[in-house]
């Protein structure tokens, strides 16, 4: 039954209910974001979606405008809300629009499609998620390869509500401790480059 609608089900009642009870955090947030950035508070960035399609992403900004790499750009604030994954909260919207879940492989940049392996192209058959396996592995501190990997093993086996819920739970601990938020010697993820 989980397989069959009871995924979406889930997706659509939870978020509906996160949105409900962060609301006032949410709002903390983006009056923070609003005086240590100015406007937008929202960050806007098409991204890969089911079968690759494109869609676009919510996030708080966290990032100074203007060109330069993004540990530079990086604001103080910035990285506290990456740290505690507070600037993906805007993206319980993208579940209740249905273009992403609860739970699937991270959303990425278009850029990265023609860069996947055939086994790597797997994590584009289910809706992409706020929270993964390979974000349950580590968040970003998980290597390109071993990352990718973990979307495909999830995406290529049956949905399952307890190993959801179980990842759901893994993901919010880490993102509660902090732990993982960037990559070693990066100030989030590099960009992945299968060549390099």
């Amino acid at each position: 039954m989980y397989a069959r609608g009871g995924k979406r089900a889930l997706d659509l009642l939870a978020a509906a209910l996160l949105l409900a009870a962060l609301l006032p955090l949410m709002a903390l947030v983006a009056l923070a974001v609003r005086l240590a950035l100015g406007r937008p508070v929202l960050f806007r960035q098409v991204r890969a979606g089911r079968d690759g399609a494109p869609f676009i992403l919510l996030k708080f900004r966290t990032l100074r405008p203007g060109p330069g790499e993004d540990a530079a750009r990086m604001t103080r604030l910035g990285r506290v809300l990456r740290a505690f994954a507070l600037d993906e909260l805007p993206q319980l919207i993208n579940v209740l629009r249905g273009e992403m879940s609860l739970v699937g492989p991270r959303p990425l940049p278009l850029a990265y499609l023609p860069r996947y392996s055939p086994r790597q192209r797997l994590r584009l058959s289910v809706r992409p998620g706020l929270a993964g396996l390979a974000q349950a592995a580590g968040r970003n501190a998980v290597p390109w390869e071993a990352r990718l990997d973990l979307d495909a093993r999830y995406a290529e086996t049956p949905p399952r509500l307890a190993r959801d819920l179980a990842l759901l739970a893994r993901c919010a601990l880490l993102a509660a401790t902090g732990r993982g938020a960037a990559a070693a010697g990066h100030a989030t993820m590099p960009e992945f480059r299968p060549d390099g």
